[in-house]
């Protein structure tokens, strides 16, 4: 079910018109599209700022983010790079979009080939499916966010600003006039507002420069701007307001993204609203996840079928890995020794055995490890770690490969071990996790259960590459049995690696 055509409303200036309009604080020549009369208390906001490195905040003149950063969760991740998409904007907010990463949703590039919208639909489209009163609005001005279907579909009005031949010149001043303008004299549910700016300041000037931080400053200020309008309209105390603020892809100091740089990796969440804990900082967010954020928000639940990748920013997660107490780098050299980002100590209850472990080797992957993406992808860029983007915060890998850049004698052969689990009088025990394998050679992957510390039994193998998906086990409780572990074993001899996390163990 969709919203009737009647309620769309699309508006669209020229490049002439917009350009006119981009340098007030407020232009006027066109009036906000008009709105159906929203149906909802609980709103939100959703703003992109496209190219916009997180780590740069601090040194912006940036109160108003900064104030969010303190008032809500601030979420940092790093995306994928190729193989599985460039970090360029059309994967990037096709990702915010839709909620699940590339490998799903098909955009590897800003050409748009393979997308795959009609099995995982845009947020405004999935919301026209779901709740067709809403009255939701969307303003861009890079023309792909409209022509290629990632954002507009599904708004019951939008503006659409023309530019340049691409469609992209920035018009930051008019998107922000128009949408406080809409917050103030209308009744908006949702709201989808894009500024390019700081994404062509970045590529002109660079994200080390003294001009990107001013472009910060300056769409903090249209942040702040929007956030007024919200507090000072009439029915506010009424309502439940969520305001998101993310980006698609980050940029290299010097500028430009679309490569395997930590730089052009950098992403955020940033999330104000009801039950959105104040001052959070937490490990686990990924970009996937402003689309089941605003889902919750709006108190509409997620149907497992939709396949989403994301989770709510404000739903913590319980794996045992994102409590420990993260180290600097000992023997690797390519990691900033400010990077806090491994450990070699398991949580309590999960033990290592490393009796068959080789001697030797760079210290970090000496048997199974626990590391956050930003430190293990660090170690050798290109390699595929950076498609890890099914693990969050912190997660455990066995690297034979990195283990290997020093001198070592024997091979990797290390297990890892989860803490008991009761299964007294169930019959069948699940194990589900999400992995990320990459074969080569002669290593080995297995993945055994020991019932009352008995000697543990395959229950599956990895002879191919599994490139960071979720996993399910099902195996049979024998008559008798109490409890069981599982165990993650990892043999190899410089070859490549295995990633293990969000862990879980349920009976039945």
């Amino acid at each position: 079910m969709t919203s009737s055509p009647t309620r769309r409303t699309v508006l669209t200036a020229t490049a002439t018109t917009a350009a006119a309009l981009a340098l007030g604080p407020a232009p006027a020549a066109h009036a906000a599209p008009a709105l159906p009369n929203g149906t909802s208390r609980d709103k939100v906001l959703v703003i992109g700022m496209d190219g916009l490195r997180h780590d740069r905040i601090a040194a912006a003149d940036a109160p108003h983010l900064k104030a969010m950063m303190s008032e809500g969760t601030f979420g940092t991740s790093l995306l994928y790079a190729n193989p599985m998409a460039a970090t360029s904007s059309g994967p990037g907010w096709s990702t915010i979009a839709t909620g699940v990463w590339p490998d799903k949703h098909g955009v590897k590039d800003n050409t748009f080939t393979g997308k795959k919208y009609g099995q995982y639909p845009g947020l405004l489209a999935r919301l026209a499916q779901l709740r067709p009163e809403l009255s939701t609005y969307a303003a861009v001005d890079w023309k792909p966010l409209d022509t290629q279907g990632t954002v507009t579909p599904g708004a019951d009005a939008k503006l659409v600003l023309d530019g340049d031949a691409d469609g992209y010149t920035g018009h930051d001043a008019t998107i922000a006039a128009e949408t406080e303008a809409l917050l103030r004299d209308q009744n908006p549910d949702v709201l989808f507002v894009y500024f390019g700016q700081s994404d062509i300041v970045g590529h002109n000037s660079g994200a080390g420069s003294q001009a990107y931080l001013n472009q910060i400053a300056v769409q903090d200020a249209y942040l702040g701007r929007l956030r007024a309008a919200i507090k000072a309209r009439p029915t506010y105390s009424t309502e439940r307001w969520t305001v998101i603020v993310t980006t698609d892809h980050g940029h290299l100091d010097a500028g430009g993204h679309g490569g395997s740089a930590i730089e052009e990796r950098r992403t955020f969440v940033l999330a104000t609203g009801p039950g959105i804990a104040a001052g959070a900082r937490p490990l686990d967010t990924r970009l996937v996840d402003v689309v089941p954020t605003v889902l919750r928000q709006l108190g509409i639940a997620v149907d497992p079928a939709w396949g989403l990748d994301g989770k709510p920013i404000q739903e913590r997660s319980t794996d045992p890995f994102d409590t420990l107490a993260l180290s600097a780098r000992t023997d690797e050299t390519g990691i900033p020794g400010t990077v806090l980002g491994y450990t070699r100590t398991p949580p309590s209850g999960w033990s290592v055995i490393n009796s068959a472990m080789g001697t030797g080797g760079v210290t970090e992957w000496r048997g199974w490890s626990f590391a956050t993406d930003e430190f293990w992808s660090r170690t050798q860029r290109d390699q595929s770690r950076e498609l890890n983007v099914r693990a969050r915060g912190v997660f455990a890998v066995a690297d034979s490969d990195e283990w290997a850049d020093k001198t070592f004698s024997g091979s990797f052969d290390s297990t890892l071990v989860t803490p008991a689990h009761d299964v007294t009088g169930k019959s069948t025990v699940r194990l589900d996790f999400v992995t990320f394998y990459r074969q080569e050679g002669a290593q080995t992957a297995q993945v055994l259960a020991s019932f009352n510390g008995g000697t543990p039994t395959a229950v599956r193998s990895y002879t191919s590459d599994v490139v960071s998906q979720p996993q399910s086990l099902s195996v049979p409780v024998p008559a008798g049995a109490s409890t069981v572990n599982f165990r993650f074993r990892y043999t190899g001899s410089n070859n490549w690696y295995w990633v293990i996390d969000g862990v879980r163990i349920s009976a039945s």
